[in-house]
């Protein structure tokens, strides 16, 4: 599975891409920062981050786009710009098909430290650790991009076979069981 993971951000949108199956090591094809000047319009930043999700989509043709879920902060500005470059990126994966999975900040952390409640310096470290990388990527939206891809990988399966449970409970139980009178 090749996963195009995103930190979404107004002013750095981290983007990483990791190709791998859960048990096995994985790969990263790549890793960078989509950056916005600070003192732009809102639309043209916008525009950039658009621009430069699509040049990840092309270069590395993902199965699946990972974002993270955007969570409420106690400074507004920063959720609305995290919201809106989420936004961007959910819509170029959907305008080429692509299926979009979003992970709580919590869930990634858990998935690649073992605890929700890692900082950002012990994500790197894992990051670096789990792909075999010689020092971790710079800055961390880089890296928390990374660990989206790899969480999405690791999670991915458990993920499917619950839908396909659910599925399955819900047709039966729409189904007339034998024996049943009217």
């Amino acid at each position: 599975m090749r996963v195009l993971g995103v930190d979404p951000g107004l002013t750095r949108c981290g983007v990483g891409v990791v190709e791998g199956v859960a048990g096995r090591p994985l790969t990263m094809l790549g890793v960078g920062v989509v950056r916005t000047p600070a003192d732009a319009e809102l639309g043209q930043r916008l525009v950039v981050v658009e621009q430069g999700i699509e040049r990840w989509l092309d270069e590395h043709r993902p199965e699946v786009v990972a974002v993270e879920r955007v969570f409420s902060q106690h400074n507004v500005r920063t959720v609305m710009g995290t919201a809106q470059a989420s936004a961007v990126a959910m819509l170029c994966a959907a305008r080429r098909g692509i299926p979009v999975a979003l992970h709580t900040p919590s869930e990634v952390k858990a998935a690649v430290t073992g605890s929700g409640r890692a900082d950002k310096a012990q994500v790197g470290a894992m990051v670096t650790r789990l792909l075999r990388l010689d020092a971790p990527p710079k800055p961390a939206d880089a890296a928390d991009a990374l660990a989206l891809a790899i969480c999405h990988i690791w999670r991915a399966p458990a993920q499917n076979r619950l839908q396909q449970a659910v599925a399955l409970h819900a047709t039966r139980a729409t189904l007339p069981s034998k024996g049943r009178t009217a």
